[in-house]
């Protein structure tokens, strides 16, 4: 079931180291799992936190001479409207060049807004940065490109791959500038609380660091008692 509206709320006041921090307290996934790396940057920084659900494409836009299919962009902008609020595009280029696409801009963001959409993760590029800052959407890609090349979809709704990451339709996303990780569904209700105990842990170990009374013994004791 989605989180409610205070659950999102919640997470959304969270960084996502946190997030990701939290999440290992449940042992549900490996350590190296559920989470992108550097080929993924937030271009967007001052946007804060982003916390959304799954909506899943694939494109092309360096292909010559490719082709819009009118019935996948409907199917795309239903799949926003069908999705659990708020929505996050997941988008994998799987064109020969996805380093010279930039599915994403003014209009197509304005687009996604309007049907609930929150954020853009994709493998290629994006543009028109500050028109979209100005939108209030957040962007996660492997950075800005000026034109748009050859653009088209392909496909809504089914798993895709960004940074080695497999994001499934209606995976629930958390992002901000450190980076993007997916919210394992069987624990999303929990996480949050689980943040707060982590804050909680990092807060004392810091203010032991900061004491007169810090100590290396001191320390490595409180840093692997458990």
């Amino acid at each position: 079931m989605p989180l409610t509206a205070a659950q999102i709320a919640a997470l959304r006041a969270i960084d996502t180291p946190t997030i990701c921090n939290a999440i290992e307290s449940f042992n549900v996934r490996g350590r190296l799992e559920g989470f992108t790396g550097l080929d993924i940057r937030c271009l967007l920084p001052g946007q804060g936190y982003m916390v959304g659900y799954a909506v899943t494409l694939t494109a092309d836009a360096s292909t010559p001479d490719g082709r819009q299919d009118p019935a996948v962009w409907r199917a795309w902008l239903e799949a926003m409207a069908a999705s659990p609020q708020p929505v996050v595009l997941i988008m994998q280029d799987v064109g020969p060049q996805p380093r010279k696409s930039a599915h994403f801009g003014e209009v197509m963001g304005t687009l996604a807004r309007r049907l609930g959409a929150v954020g853009v993760v994709t493998n290629g590029g994006v543009r028109d940065l500050d028109e979209v800052r100005r939108l209030g959407l957040h962007y996660f890609a492997a950075g800005a490109v000026p034109s748009h090349g050859q653009p088209r979809l392909l496909s809504v709704g089914q798993p895709v791959q960004v940074d080695g990451v497999t994001f499934q339709p209606g995976d629930l996303v958390h992002g901000d500038l450190n980076g993007l990780t997916v919210i394992p569904a069987a624990i999303a209700a929990q996480v949050a609380a689980a943040a707060d105990l982590v804050r909680a842990d990092e807060a004392e170990l810091l203010a032991y660091i900061q004491s007169p009374a810090f100590s290396i013994a001191g320390f490595m004791a409180r840093k692997f008692s458990h």
